[in-house]
């Protein structure tokens, strides 16, 4: 199978984000046993999807993780113009849900597998492939907890999200939370019998305004785009009817970090401002959604070298979208960003990639697979 088959086969699983996916999961396993290559699947404790742990070489010595995910977004928008789940090729453009984010990486390097399962590789190459990365990251940290007992400590990872094949050293972390707030239902023309919990969701709401204009003032990373760390809210829902006191309203606030600053405490003054309604009768709720720490891979690693030898594309500082390669980092391991695509072809309809981008990604994993091999 040539790497359009291979993506084919991987676009037509609906594998996403948060359903299980034993079955993807298991067709990769299958087709890398194919080449007597020792798999591991590693469930997670949802109980119904797994990542994918597989290794091509010796095990015992250092070499290079190669990071993607199988999960991907819905796609349920109404403007698809084909079957999101049958990848459709026109041209250069091979459109389906993930082609870009990000199968197409998978593909590449599923396709890259005979070509280095046929060498002598003095050191190995992994493929660790994870679930659930699309809702906050959620699969990974398992996978990483368990490297120590797969593999000697790896020289380091490359996390093949869309970067055009440019080399990437950098990138915002990232914490999501959900406020909750419960008050008293009732009649609107007695809001005195009543707790109105959107009006009170207006003091946390002002929190987080007062919060994301701080942030503008810096610190500041030039490396990035805004160069400073940020503060939004993106959902908030509340109320049934005009005339019914709402009971209840909920707030989703994010904030993505530069690298140096907690994701987590960016939103610490919003959680106080919260926390200090309570006192007046309502019920409070903080559920963190997501995190993962910020990439800073340093301009003379010995991987940010490698990269652009690999590919013959010059490295670029930072992205502003957010990786898997940051708890790699925060796990002692070098981590770099490198893959086909555009970002700003994910997650929307008619989500492609080019059939260049994908060779040229195959390419560049071959041409990883002659360096461990050298």
């Amino acid at each position: 199978m040539d790497v359009f088959d291979l993506l084919d086969r991987l676009v037509a699983f609906p594998s996403v984000a948060g359903k299980p996916n034993g079955d993807i999961a298991g067709w990769i396993g299958a087709y890398l046993a194919g080449y007597g290559i020792k798999v591991t699947l590693l469930p997670g404790p949802e109980g119904d999807r797994s990542n994918l742990f597989a290794t091509i070489g010796p095990a015992d010595v250092p070499g290079y993780i190669l990071s993607g995910h199988m999960d991907v977004v819905p796609a349920g928008e109404p403007q698809w113009t084909s079957a999101p789940f049958t990848l459709r090729r026109e041209g250069e453009r091979l459109y389906g849900r993930g082609t870009t984010d990000m199968k197409g990486f998978l593909a590449a390097a599923l396709a890259a597998v005979p070509h280095m399962a046929g060498q002598r590789l003095a050191r190995p190459i992994h493929l660790a492939f994870s679930y659930d990365e699309e809702v906050g990251c959620r699969g990974v940290p398992h996978l990483i907890a368990r490297l120590p007992e797969l593999c000697a400590k790896p020289l380091g990872v490359i996390v093949g999200e869309p970067s055009g094949m440019r080399a990437v050293r950098g990138h915002k972390g990232k914490a999501a939370a959900r406020v909750t707030i419960h008050g008293r239902s009732g009649h609107s023309s007695r809001p005195d019998l009543g707790l109105n919990a959107i009006h009170a969701m207006a003091d946390v709401l002002s929190a987080a305004v007062s919060e994301a204009e701080r942030l503008t003032h810096g610190p500041f990373d030039s490396a990035f785009e805004p160069t400073y760390s940020s503060l939004q809210a993106g959902v908030i829902a509340g109320g049934q009817s005009v005339n019914i006191i709402p009971d209840i309203c909920t707030l989703d606030l994010e904030a993505r970090a530069i690298p140096g600053v907690d994701p987590a405490g960016l939103l610490a003054l919003v959680k106080a401002r919260a926390e200090v309604i309570a006192a007046d009768g309502f019920k409070i709720e903080w559920t963190p959604i997501s995190a993962y720490p910020a990439l800073s891979l340093p301009q003379d690693a010995t991987l940010a070298a490698l990269l652009p030898e690999l590919t013959g594309e010059a490295a670029l500082a930072a992205v502003s979208y957010g990786t898997e390669a940051g708890l790699y980092q925060a796990a002692g391991l070098d981590a770099i960003i490198c893959g086909p695509g555009d970002i700003g072809r994910a997650h929307k309809p008619d989500e492609y990639i080019l059939a260049s981008e994908l060779t040229a990604c195959q390419r560049m994993i071959e041409a990883l697979g002659a360096h461990c091999a050298a």
